[in-house]
């Protein structure tokens, strides 16, 4: 366990990973539990909507008609954030004038994808066993294949794919050109931003690195450089693994926790517990470990509050073209950051302090992942049938 004294005192917890401090304030935690409490709500939604432009057979926004899919379906999205063809961008000022240093911008070109998780409109990762999220970590798999240079390492495990995700002008999904990072991630809920219920995720790639992605491959080429080799993800899975006290669900090959350093008041990160540097490492048992920690995260999430419980979540794993030591120092992890705090509608804000200072939380990742522990079993909304 943590030492005793860090229950009682408002302490700052190191994130390795961002090179970054989060305040923690668990002496406010001390009162007894007395979150709002709701009803537990159910599912009202059909299993099929004839106005989604997701479910199987419906006509999209661009005029396209979904084909009758019954696992997952994969297509270039409608309103992408980035695009492939773009006129270049350079800057005119090359000297070392303030306008050079300070007012600088960068093109950016790439390609956004939707991938539905289900044919079901009123399913969500929570009521999927994970015999039915495999088909999905699988699709991301080839998406990820079907970008990755063939100059990187990852290239020489990967597997042959023949996905081909379809835009609304039937094109095929072959990239115009090499980038550089994928991003995988899924929003569920509308306190998400999710403007359709329809369980799905998305997938960004493009020509640079993100922010986020992009520090912590800086810190793990970092602790790989100075500790000999070693991968800081790896160590970490191990460090927790033995101390158990974060740990909210562990198979053969995954880790759930709530890491050390969490903001959000119920984060997740699931860790490949040995170094794994993308999707296309996994054996076919590992993936199956892979949907196996998902589903167990996502259902113990709705469990809490027995709510459709709101989070971001993303994977971080190698770049898609990088150096060799980029690519080594990569390791497969997903974050889940849900915004839940007391209660099925109490919310965690970052306000105040958290905007200009570094974030704060009350409720400790040791007692979040307790909470999250007793949480196992059937799916509440499974009771209320």
């Amino acid at each position: 366990m943590p030492d005793a004294i860090l229950d009682d005192i408002s302490h700052r917890r190191y994130n390795p990973l961002r090179d970054s401090w989060i305040l923690v304030s668990p002496h406010r935690t001390k009162r007894p539990w007395q979150g709002a409490q709701e009803a537990a709500s159910k599912t009202t939604l059909p299993q099929y909507d004839p106005s989604c432009y997701l479910c199987p057979g419906n006509k999209r926004a661009q005029g396209d008609v979904n084909p009758n899919y019954e696992s997952t379906f994969v297509f270039v999205n409608d309103y992408s954030a980035v695009k492939e063809e773009q006129a270049d961008y350079e800057s005119v000022d090359r000297d070392s004038s303030l306008s050079t240093m300070l007012l600088r911008a960068e093109g950016v070109k790439g390609k956004c994808y939707v991938l539905t998780f289900s044919p079901s409109h009123n399913l969500t990762l929570a009521d999927l066993s994970p015999s039915q999220i495999l088909p999905i970590v699988n699709t991301w798999t080839k998406i990820y294949t079907s970008h990755l240079s063939p100059k990187s390492p990852l290239a020489q495990v990967a597997q042959p794919t023949t996905l081909a995700p379809h835009s609304h002008s039937e094109s095929p999904a072959t990239p115009n050109a090499q980038y550089r990072y994928m991003q995988i991630f899924e929003n569920k809920g509308s306190a998400m931003g999710c403007s359709n219920p329809h369980p799905h995720g998305q997938v960004w790639v493009t020509t640079g690195t993100p922010e986020e992605p992009g520090l912590e491959l800086t810190q793990l080429q970092k602790y790989r450089r100075e500790q000999g080799g070693a991968n800081m993800l790896e160590d970490y899975a191990t460090l927790e693994a033995t101390k158990k006290e974060r740990v909210v669900f562990e198979n053969g090959s995954f880790l759930a926790l709530c890491p050390w350093w969490a903001t959000w008041p119920f984060e997740v990160m699931v860790l490949a517990k040995e170094h794994k540097r993308a999707l296309v490492d996994l054996n076919d048992k590992e993936k199956q470990g892979l949907a196996e920690a998902i589903a167990e995260v996502t259902r113990r999430y709705d469990n809490l509050f027995e709510t459709q419980f709101p989070y971001s979540m993303g994977i971080h794993q190698a770049p898609l073209e990088g150096t060799k030591e980029e690519i080594e120092a990569s390791h497969l992890h997903l974050h889940f950051y849900p915004p839940l705090l007391r209660s099925a509608t109490v919310r965690k804000f970052l306000v105040g302090y958290e905007l200009m200072a570094e974030p704060q939380r009350d409720i400790t990742p040791e007692q979040a992942a307790a909470r999250l522990r007793d949480c196992w079993g059937e799916l509440y909304r499974k009771k209320l049938e």
